[in-house]
């Protein structure tokens, strides 16, 4: 059995996420097991269990480090050669470039079937994104490239939206999933927000269409 290693908490918890999302990047989600996560850290099971109260939980935190570390919302803040409405594309072009946390995210649909961390993820998604869409959203009415009258309401369900498309959350197909999300760009144009396009689709209906058939398995 692995001995636990002296090391401050912080670095542990880094540790063994970057243990979890090697192996998820290689493995898999569900191929990767608590056991597999510390063999790859060095340390015993228990020390996971410090952290995490399970493997969903660890899922959830490492989405959570690897959107803080590599935020797009931070890169365009500041850019005077966009407008609000070029620097809302912007984040959602960065987003879709980052690939590695595109392909963890794939794996973590599974798991919002667990009401805990579905309850989880839209509490960090409200804080922690809401200010930051408020924030662009406002810029752009500021400077015309957006006209809406609903910055504050708009603001609230963009971080919502992820789940309303998920099929773990609501079940559908991929077909399903692609005609859900011109439904919201209609709307979202409606509002003075024309930010869904036909690639965004086609990724919604890639990502979480493979996530629907790992859903439906389970």
């Amino acid at each position: 059995m692995a001995r636990p290693v002296k090391k401050p908490p912080e670095q542990w918890e880094n540790e063994i996420l970057d243990a979890a999302r090697d192996l998820f990047l290689s493995r898999g989600y569900e191929e990767t097991s608590v056991a597999d996560i510390m063999e790859r850290a060095g340390g015993a099971k228990g020390m996971f269990y410090r952290f995490f109260q399970s493997k969903e939980e660890a899922m959830q935190a490492l989405g959570d480090r690897m959107f803080l570390e590599n935020n797009p919302f931070l890169a365009v803040r500041g850019r005077r050669d966009l407008n609000g409405l070029e620097k809302i594309r912007e984040v959602l072009s960065l987003d879709r470039a980052d690939g590695e946390r595109e392909a963890i995210n794939a794996q973590a649909v599974s798991i919002l079937k667990d009401p805990r961390i579905l309850a989880a993820a839209v509490e960090a998604n409200r804080r922690v994104l809401t200010p930051l869409w408020f924030e662009l959203i406002e810029e752009g009415r500021r400077d015309g490239s957006i006209r809406t009258e609903y910055g504050k309401e708009l603001s609230e369900l963009l971080p919502l939206v992820n789940f309303w498309l998920m099929p773990s959350v609501f079940p559908a197909d991929p077909a399903q999933i692609r005609h859900k999300c011109s439904f919201l760009g209609e709307v979202l144009s409606a509002m003075g927000l024309p930010i869904v396009d036909g690639e965004m689709c086609e990724r919604a209906e890639r990502i979480l269409g493979d996530g629907a058939e790992e859903v439906d398995k389970g």
